[in-house]
């Protein structure tokens, strides 16, 4: 069994993809930004619910909050990256539902009318986008560096309001020197995968 992309495509996406720890000061602009976000919203979620939202932090003034708020390794790499976003999970995603599963408007009151089924949903459906929003980092030819070592609760608070819950932070742009880690054991196949 062959897979449908390219070698090429393949090693851009996930063989030669790693967490990016340093980066050039290459800017990313809101064009690039609007191109991965047009690639990966086309990715499937439940209902087509789309529950991920995406703070991006450009002002120096809104660095140096973020920075105050992340785990002391994850600082530097953080105010010296070209582009940082906040990825969250909206929990009143449901609002956006008449006009995203326009065939069944009714699935905003049938399946999500109460906060903790919309949460349980929210988080899962936007981790799930947050994957595709790194590989449509990767497709666009940058970097990436996901990161979940920061004050969840501070975060929310500084960047965003109750109805939100971040997820990640993500430093963006072309990659610095010595920027890879060298690459991590995997599972195999048969350590991951069962059949019943």
């Amino acid at each position: 069994m062959t897979i449908a992309l390219d070698s090429a495509a393949q090693d851009l996406l996930f063989r030669e993809a790693h967490t990016a720890n340093t980066f050039t000061d290459e800017p990313v602009s809101d064009e690039q930004v609007q191109a991965i976000y047009d690639l990966i919203k086309l990715a499937p979620t439940a209902f087509n619910q789309s529950p991920l939202r995406i703070v991006l932090v450009r002002s120096a003034e809104a660095r140096e909050r973020l920075v105050s708020h992340m785990a002391d390794g994850n600082q530097a790499k953080t105010r010296t990256a070209p582009l940082v976003a906040i990825l969250a999970a909206d929990n009143e995603f449901h609002e956006e539902l008449p006009a995203l599963l326009p065939h069944f408007p009714q699935a905003k009151e049938l399946f999500f009318s109460e906060r903790p089924v919309r949460e349980q949903a929210a988080l899962v459906n936007a981790t799930l986008q947050a994957g595709y929003f790194i590989l449509g980092i990767r497709a666009a030819g940058l970097a990436a560096g996901p990161m979940t070592g920061f004050d969840f609760a501070g975060v929310q608070k500084e960047f965003l309001d109750d109805d939100h819950t971040p997820l990640m932070v993500i430093n963006i742009g072309k990659p610095g020197e010595d920027a890879f880690y060298p690459r991590s054991p995997r599972l195999s196949y048969d350590q991951a995968v069962t059949t019943v």
